[in-house]
């Protein structure tokens, strides 16, 4: 398997302060977000991760992926390896054939 083809994602928190990096003060986000400043301070210091109701915003707004926001919610979909063994095959054609 090439190495160099592989997409490492981040982690939850890393993805927050990425999102955070993209504004000036914790202030400045949660105008931003529509919420206050304390409650920008709890997504960073201890949920550590984005509220599912702040994601698509954020990703919006920021750039960062929702898959890394949130990949419980939004996980990634590689597709199948091209050599792998049902790749291209409709299993629900077959079945409602």
């Amino acid at each position: 398997m090439n190495m160099s083809k592989l997409k490492f994602s981040l982690t939850r928190f890393e993805a927050l302060q990425k999102v955070r990096a993209k504004y000036r003060t914790d202030a400045a986000m949660a105008l931003a977000f529509d919420v206050t400043q304390p409650t920008v301070w709890r997504w960073l210091n201890q949920s550590k991760q984005l509220p599912a109701e702040h994601v698509l915003t954020a990703e919006r707004l920021t750039g960062v992926s929702r898959h890394d926001l949130r990949p419980d919610l939004y996980p990634r979909d590689y597709p199948p390896a091209p050599d792998a063994r049902w790749n291209g095959v409709d299993r629900r054609a077959e079945r409602a054939a």
